[in-house]
């Protein structure tokens, strides 16, 4: 943003969204109306200034037409909305044109922000509602609906472009986007990253850990892994080269880092505001049940760093002299203070965007009892930074509600889960599997959230019905079952395992809010959507189209590809953490049970790590694979007891020990 006039405007826009945040009042329908205008002038107006586009007046006056056109459809919303109803929903031509320049903004903004991936999904969706699903036959066959029916879902309902995932950008992102931006201008960034050196710095490999943690505390409070990458990868990936470790491994463990800061709270980037939206779970009880998987994401990247500096001969020494914890806190102390401001008015009850505004608040505060405060210019170009940052974000979140409405709408997600159920016959683990694999065709082509978005609409009540197939199962095997209850299974035969098969999903559905607790379902439903948001992660480290690798890749110099490859391996937490999700109660269970699978797991995990490197303190032999193997299934298969655990364990350090003795021989052949 160079032009004064788009700078000072864009910060009013964020202005006035701080505003009717914490302050005033507004229609939902109309404040997303708002939001979706002014990201379409903004990033019009950003684009008029490349320097290609100035010396071309047709597309530089396209540009401020468009602008003007994103702005008049808001107005026009705000305008007419009532006059639409007075008419009882007749559309007349104005109605016709401003909702199809509506449709038409969202699809070509999503295209500049986004790549081509998403406007082409969205035009397959409209064709699909309007006239294409007529021609496809079995559970995808849909009638069609009018033009002017879909038009007005599209564009005046609350179920398409200015439905839900544009109201939680309105609110939620763009809130805790303005406050992350305020932290980094603010110079948390070179604290976390000196705070890392002191934590990591001197233990075995210790650069790669301190990636490992800076991208974990940075991404904590920024929730992009691009973005995340790039400010803490200029630093961690050179400091990684120059202690030993190659150079695409270096990019590849601050990419794998990066993409787990959207999964460690309290920010958890905007997906965890829809996951929170979708399921109507707390915001606050989503980052507090987080905090345990996000540690173990990060310890399976910091085992992958340990094993490849045990591999390579690193020792701490080699990773340089760090700074005294005490000297870092000393300088930095008042970083901590927005953060506790922001739990705990989230503890308290406060709502997640009142509680964003005053973090952002303590940020400056805090700043101002420093060594360096930040002066006006400072908060006026972090307001830029946030609303730029923001950009492809709104946009693409708008964009996605077309999508959302005709999924609603058709009923595709049913049939989709449909598909699913007839092709795993049941089973969670080929469901998960089939539901990664559709998670990894998205990633290609879409952001993390929209993926996200797309696979939750579709799958994820599907995933919650066979997470909570056995708890049900178990509670129909009691002897005093409600009458109504025992009159519907006597429906089926009245054996509950026959009976479960063979009901309808629906019928299914209400003999499980009598049966299980509250609680317990609520965890369950948690545990379903999080898998998904976990696997959408794999967007931003899964070749062929893997952002955070290849920004990574730039940084270090190494080939996009391999380094995407290097990447995936190295968060493989993304895939085998939602497996406790599914299989153990690290969401639903009580806090003793989570800590419990807590702690086994990380023993489990560490030798995963070393199977899938291929490495422990030597190079692994088929007996010792298949060992650490059969360990880390006795260590994080839940349902075993405390002994399967501890001879879990116990084949681990066996593992270790005797490769421990076979390179101090090898070390030492005379002795």
């Amino acid at each position: 943003m160079n032009s004064p006039a788009l700078r000072i405007g864009a910060f009013l826009f964020a202005l006035f969204h701080i505003y009717y945040n914490v302050i005033g009042t507004i229609s939902e329908l109309w404040l997303s109306a708002i939001h979706f205008g002014g990201f379409v002038a903004i990033c019009a107006f950003m684009d008029n200034e490349r320097e290609e586009i100035r010396g071309h007046r047709l597309r530089y006056w396209f540009n401020v037409l468009l602008a003007f056109l994103g702005m008049a459809v808001a107005l026009y919303l705000i305008l007419f909305e009532t006059a639409l109803y007075d008419r009882e929903a007749e559309y007349i031509f104005s109605d016709y044109l401003v909702s199809l320049i509506a449709v038409g903004l969202a699809i070509e903004f999503t295209r500049r922000t986004t790549g081509w991936f998403m406007p082409v999904l969205i035009l397959i969706s409209l064709a699909y509602i309007l006239f294409l699903g007529r021609f496809i036959s079995g559970v995808f066959s849909f009638p069609g609906l009018s033009l002017e029916t879909v038009l007005y879902r599209s564009y005046f309902s609350s179920e398409g472009m200015f439905g839900l995932t544009a109201n939680i950008s309105a609110t939620f992102v763009f809130m805790f986007i303005i406050f992350g931006s305020f932290l980094l201008h603010s110079g948390a960034g070179d604290f976390i990253v000196n705070l890392a050196r002191c934590l990591a710095g001197r233990f075995t490999g210790g650069a790669g850990l301190v990636a490992v943690v800076g991208s974990g505390l940075m991404g904590s409070v920024s929730g992009s892994a691009v973005a995340n990458t790039v400010s803490t990868g200029v630093i961690t990936i050179p400091m990684m080269r120059k202690s030993g470790f190659n150079g695409k491994f270096s990019a590849g463990v601050v990419a794998a880092s990066s993409t787990g800061g959207a999964l460690m709270p309290p920010v958890m980037g905007a997906g965890a505001f829809v996951l929170a939206s979708y399921t109507q779970i707390s915001y606050l009880t989503i980052i507090a049940v987080s905090v345990l998987p996000a540690i173990l994401y990060f310890l399976t990247v910091s085992y992958f760093v340990r094993i490849e500096a045990k591999r390579l001969g690193l020792h701490p020494e080699t990773t340089g002299e760090s700074e005294k914890i005490g000297s870092v806190l000393t300088q930095g102390w008042h970083f901590i203070i927005p953060i506790a401001v922001l739990v705990g008015l989230l503890v308290m009850g406060r709502t997640p965007t009142t509680a964003a505004a005053w973090a952002t608040l303590a940020v400056i505060a805090a700043s101002w009892i420093s060594k360096n405060p930040m002066s006006w210019s400072d908060i006026f170009n972090a307001v830029l930074e946030g609303v730029r940052t923001m950009i492809s974000t709104a946009l693409l979140l708008v964009a996605v509600g077309l999508i959302i409405n005709v999924v609603t709408t058709t009923g595709v997600g049913n049939a989709f889960s449909l598909m699913i159920v007839e092709w795993a016959q049941g089973s969670l683990l080929i469901t998960l599997v089939l539901v990664a694999l559709a998670s990894l065709v998205l990633g290609m082509g879409l952001p993390v959230t929209a993926s996200y978005i797309v696979l939750a609409t579709l799958s994820a009540p599907l995933i919650f019905d066979l997470i909570s197939h056995s708890q049900l199962l178990a509670a129909l095997q009691t002897t005093d079952l409600p009458s109504n209850v025992q009159a519907t299974l006597g429906l089926f035969g009245g054996d509950p395992a026959v009976a479960l098969q063979e009901m309808p999903l629906e019928m299914k559905r209400l003999i499980r809010r009598e049966m299980l607790d509250p609680t317990l379902l609520q965890g369950m439903l948690l545990s379903a959507h999080l898998i998904i948001f976990w696997l959408s992660q794999d967007s931003n480290v899964t070749p062929p189209v893997c952002l955070a690798s290849f920004a990574a890749a730039g940084i270090a110099g190494t080939r996009p590809m391999a380094t995407g490859l290097t990447s995936w391996k190295v968060a493989k937490g993304l895939y085998l953490v939602p497996l406790l999700f599914a299989y153990s109660p690290l969401i639903s269970g009580s806090w003793p049970e989570r800590l419990e699978v807590f702690g086994w797991s990380c023993l489990g995990l560490y030798a995963l790590a070393g199977v899938l490197h291929w490495y422990l303190e030597i190079r692994l032999n088929l007996l010792t694979a298949a060992l650490l193997l059969l360990s880390a299934a006795l260590l994080m298969w839940a349902p075993f007891g405390i002994i399967y655990h501890l001879i879990g364990a116990g084949l681990l350090l066996a593992v270790i020990l005797w490769q421990r003795r076979i390179k101090v021989d090898s070390d030492n052949p005379s002795g």
